[in-house]
């Protein structure tokens, strides 16, 4: 494979953008376990895993307190393609495809959360292969054909949502259906 495509919302990240109250923000962890409102009986709720940033201490939620977490599938893939592509033995390039009703919201997302070896998302994709537009996926992919020139035979697609593999099944791509989100096995 040349080109490697991840869709984003309940692939890379959950939940998704729709299911989100207001407009993404960082606030302080300590800030956001603290804000539970709970029985004396009931432990302290915890930062969930995939919520890291690149502001230590802070995590992304939306304006209920809703966190965005990367899927730890998600984070080892892109964290081992960095690792690839540093070594310099794997030429790749990464992409997205993704429907998101909210793009705005996708950017600041893809800007403060970062995957297990550091790297923010938006510094794991080639910033001219990112497709997030409510156009169909197949559209997308001819997109990222015209800018790369690869044959779309070429390409793999991580997505959960099987109406969009099978879209871009139809064109040649290889696909790894993610119900769940990108999982290792996935990967592997």
């Amino acid at each position: 494979m040349q080109l490697v495509v991840f869709d984003l919302d309940y692939t890379v990240w959950q939940p998704e953008m729709y299911q989100l109250n207001g407009p993404v923000s960082l606030v302080k962890a300590d800030d956001w376990m603290g804000k539970q409102k709970r029985k004396a009986r009931t432990p302290p709720r915890q930062v969930p895993p995939g919520s890291a940033t690149t502001q230590k201490g802070m995590i992304v939620t939306d304006r209920t307190g809703t966190p965005i977490t990367v899927f730890d599938g998600a984070s080892h893939a892109l964290s081992e393609i960095n690792r690839m592509k540093k070594e310099g033995g794997w030429p790749i390039q990464v992409a997205i495809s993704s429907r998101t009703d909210e793009p705005s919201w996708a950017r600041k997302c893809m800007e403060w959360l970062v995957v297990a070896d550091g790297t923010p998302l938006s510094k794991c994709f080639d910033q001219n292969l990112i497709e997030i537009s409510y156009a169909d996926k197949a559209t997308h992919f001819e997109s990222l054909q015209r800018k790369t020139g690869l044959d779309f035979d070429q390409m793999a697609f991580f997505d959960n949502e099987h109406w969009n593999i099978r879209g871009v099944s139809e064109l040649g791509v290889k696909y790894f259906h993610t119900p769940t989100g990108m999982t290792r096995e996935a990967w592997e």
